[in-house]
C-alpha cells in the first residue's frame, strides 16, 4: 500500500504507514478491536476501539486529507467479508495541546457517524486506570497491515512483540523524549519494531492498551515512542461526554 509518509528529523519520524517490523501474522479473529483509519484517498493510520461508537488514533494522523472512514473487522484487505464494516468518522478531535514538531500529547479521538455491531470480530478493548505506570520489563504487542520490511509488504494484520523498557533508553536516543505524557518499547537487542508500524495502533499489556504507536527512529531501530494513554484519561472522559 502506497501510504503517506513524513520524514520530520533525522532524529526521529512519524510511525505512520502500516509496518511491523520482526513480527508475524496475528491469529485469525484475535485482535478485534483493531481499526484501519483511512485519511482522504491517499492517507491511512491504525488506530482501536474504545466504545462503540469511537476509535483511539494518533493526533499526528489528522492532515486534512479529506473524509475520514473506518475499517472494523478486518483481518486481510485482500478478502473483503461479511465481518468488515466500514464507518465514517462524524467528528475528529485532537489534543488540544498536540504539538506537531514533538510530537507531545500525540492523541486523537474519532467519534463515529454511528455505532458499530460488536461481534466477535469487533470489540472495544479496555482502557488503563489514569495514571498507571507501566513498568519496564512488561511483555506488550504492537499490530498493524502493510510492509514488514523496506521492500516486502503484507495486506494480512500483522502482529510483534514490544518489551516496556527503561524511559532514559528513549532520553538517550530522542531529546524530544517526555516521561510523563510518552511510554518508551522495543529492547534494542532484538529487530522487532513498530517502525513506520501504523500509526495511531494500540500497544497492548495484559489485554490493555497503554500507549499509541507515535514516532521513533528512521531506520526502524527500537526503541520506539508510544503515547501513555493513562495519562490521557480525564482528557479523554471529559470529551466523551462532550461528543455525547
Amino acid at each position: 500500500m502506497m501510504l503517506l509518509q513524513l520524514l520530520l528529523s533525522a532524529a526521529f519520524i512519524p510511525l505512520y504507514t502500516a509496518r511491523v517490523i520482526g513480527g508475524q501474522e496475528a491469529t485469525l479473529g484475535s485482535r478485534p478491536y483493531m481499526a484501519y483509519v483511512r485519511i482522504g484517498s491517499t492517507g491511512s493510520c491504525g488506530g482501536f476501539l474504545i466504545q462503540e461508537d469511537v476509535v483511539l488514533t494518533a493526533a499526528h494522523c489528522n492532515c486534512n486529507l479529506g473524509n475520514i472512514y473506518v475499517y472494523l473487522g478486518v483481518q486481510d484487505f485482500m478478502k473483503p467479508g461479511q465481518n468488515w464494516q466500514r464507518i465514517q468518522a462524524r467528528r475528529w478531535v485532537q489534543h488540544p495541546d498536540f504539538n506537531n514538531e514533538n510530537f507531545n500529547n500525540d492523541i486523537m479521538l474519532l467519534k463515529l457517524w454511528h455505532s458499530a455491531e460488536l461481534t466477535e470480530w469487533v470489540v472495544p478493548i479496555p482502557l488503563p486506570e489514569a495514571n498507571h505506570h507501566v513498568s519496564p520489563g512488561s511483555e506488550c504487542s504492537v499490530a498493524g497491515w502493510g510492509r514488514t520490511g523496506v521492500n516486502t509488504t503484507t495486506d494480512r494484520l500483522q502482529e510483534a512483540e514490544q518489551e516496556v523498557v527503561a524511559d532514559s533508553l528513549c532520553k538517550e536516543r530522542y531529546r524530544h523524549y517526555d516521561p510523563t505524557t510518552m511510554l518508551c518499547a522495543g529492547s534494542p537487542h532484538t529487530k522487532k519494531s513498530a517502525f513506520q508500524g501504523d500509526s495511531g495502533g494500540p500497544l497492548v499489556c495484559d489485554g490493555v492498551v497503554q500507549g499509541i504507536i507515535s514516532n521513533g527512529d528512521p531506520g526502524g531501530q527500537p526503541p520506539s515512542i508510544y503515547t501513555r494513554i493513562s495519562k490521557f484519561i480525564p482528557w479523554i472522559s471529559e470529551t466523551l461526554q462532550k461528543l455525547s
